[in-house]
């Protein structure tokens, strides 16, 4: 076959449609050649000469053009049909990657958010081991008492100094964790001052702070609840200098 031969590259059914086309063509002009003069219609083919044109022509309403037509409409469909099988594969295979690669992505998220959940719980341990490791030891004198109840005090924003507090002790008690007013007019009314900085049971009640001790005379317990209700009505317990 020649290089130039314009049926290279087509597949055998466009090649064989061709073919049908040519020779229902050849059977058509086979039937409806005239001469150029205009004569009769021969029911033999007769020799033209070189000065004679033909005419001719193609019937689409012809039994074997309608076959052919519906040949290539049907060759049509099922090239039409492999298509869109081809294309709804690809799509398959496209949403099956998608999908794998998004259960990939959510499997990494969640091994990401363990990680941080285990690690921030780590740190918050190491944290807690860390300060129970530091946590303070008081001595059990005036000078560890005030120095716990400045903690405590400082955990829940009541203001108030050492020196504060310890001018005060010395004044209302002495430094005495026991001791009691039983000659004043609390004691008169049946609620005498009590502890390192003589609170009355009303006042103790109404500003003791949740853990410590709920008594009068634990010295921890007493200046703390003395110090909130010296904040409450003097500022600090720095303000107060005399019986309050």
């Amino acid at each position: 076959m020649s290089a130039n031969n314009p049926l290279r590259g087509l597949k055998k059914t466009h090649k064989a449609a061709i073919a049908g086309v040519a020779a229902l063509s050849a059977a058509a002009l086979g039937f409806t050649l005239v001469p150029g003069g205009g004569g009769s219609a021969q029911t033999e083919p007769q020799a033209l000469n070189n000065t004679q044109h033909v005419t001719w022509s193609y019937d689409a309403n012809s039994p074997q053009a309608k076959a052919l037509a519906t040949s290539l409409k049907n060759e049509h469909g099922i090239v039409t049909y492999q298509a869109k099988l081809a294309s709804d594969a690809k799509v398959a295979a496209d949403l099956q990657k998608q999908a794998v690669a998004d259960k990939a992505k959510a499997a990494a998220e969640a091994k990401a958010t363990a990680q941080a959940a285990a690690a921030k719980r780590a740190a918050e341990q190491a944290a807690a081991n860390r300060s129970a490791t530091r946590a303070p030891v008081y001595a059990n004198n005036l000078d560890g008492w005030i120095r716990e109840s400045l903690d405590i005090m400082n955990k829940h924003d009541i203001p108030g100094t050492y020196h504060g507090i310890y001018k005060n002790v010395m004044r209302e008690s002495s430094g005495n964790p026991m001791a009691i007013n039983n000659w004043d007019i609390n004691a008169v009314n049946g609620i005498p001052s009590k502890g390192l900085l003589q609170v009355i049971y009303p006042t103790f009640k109404t500003y003791h702070i949740p853990g410590t001790k709920f008594d009068q005379y634990d010295p921890v317990a007493n200046i703390v609840a003395a110090c909130n209700y010296a904040a409450d009505r003097y500022g600090t317990i720095d303000n107060v200098n005399s019986a309050y």
